[in-house]
């Protein structure tokens, strides 16, 4: 009986683009973070292409975190993506863990009624008083996420205060509401931000960001804030650690 074999695959012509993108990234290897490339005329000239194709292959690098463009400057070798765990832990906590220096600006503070949806993801009525509190998150003082925060106006009174005084929501609601964090459930996915998110983060509109949506419980097990944040995909990397479930 003769067994047939499957075809073999045909292999694509290697566009321009990419073998230009290849070039750049054994250069980015060499450089240290912050060392500029060379411009879109000379890439063109050494490899015989169109500054389109150069173009293309510096924007699968932006996009990937290893490349950076500063308007009127010029693009350069971006440093090391931030690498957070999957923890139950404030963003103040995991960037001190890694020698950055974290740090917040308050961008909106507003109370509305709850939607359908945020009302299911808090346990509460439809058309309850919401406050929501949106931050910019910086890490050495670069802009890494948009975060919307939650939270159920009347358990929390006199929030914008106390936010104030103790800088990070999590120790405001520990410290004043004796409120903790004791699970949670969260999705990440890909997306493109908004342009005033895009604007705030200091990207191009078509830059992938992580799209991160979390509903935290307290130890009763009962929901206490629905959040919703953009992180920069060239800047941010989120890492899980995994184990094998026993077997029963």
């Amino acid at each position: 009986m003769t067994i047939a074999q499957p075809p073999s695959p045909t292999v694509a012509r290697e566009p321009k683009f990419y073998r230009l993108k290849q070039h750049l990234e054994n250069l980015t290897d060499t450089l240290p973070p912050g060392s500029p490339v060379p411009p879109e005329r000379s890439l063109a000239a050494d490899f015989g292409t169109s500054r389109t194709t150069v173009r293309q292959a510096v924007h699968a690098l932006v996009i990937e975190g290893r490349l950076e463009r500063i308007q009127g400057k010029g693009t350069f070798v971006a440093h090391p993506k931030v690498a957070q765990p999957l923890t139950l832990t404030s963003y103040t906590e995991d960037m001190r863990a890694r020698g950055i220096e974290p740090s917040s600006r308050l961008l909106s503070i507003e109370i509305m009624a709850a939607d359908l949806d945020l009302a299911t993801r808090l346990n509460v009525a439809l058309g309850t008083p919401v406050i929501a509190i949106e931050r910019l998150r910086l890490a050495n003082g670069e802009p890494m996420a948009v975060e919307r925060s939650h939270l159920v106006h009347d358990q929390f009174p006199d929030l914008r205060a106390q936010l104030e005084t103790h800088g990070s929501l999590y120790l405001a609601l520990r410290d004043q509401y004796q409120v903790t964090p004791h699970s949670a459930e969260q999705t990440i996915e890909t997306s493109l931000a908004s342009p005033v998110e895009a604007a705030h983060l200091g990207i191009d509109t078509d830059v992938p960001v992580l799209l991160l949506s979390r509903n935290t419980y307290d130890e009763s097990g009962e929901p206490f804030e629905w959040v919703r944040a953009v992180y920069r995909g060239d800047r941010y990397t989120f890492v899980a650690h995994l184990t094998r479930p026993a077997r029963s």
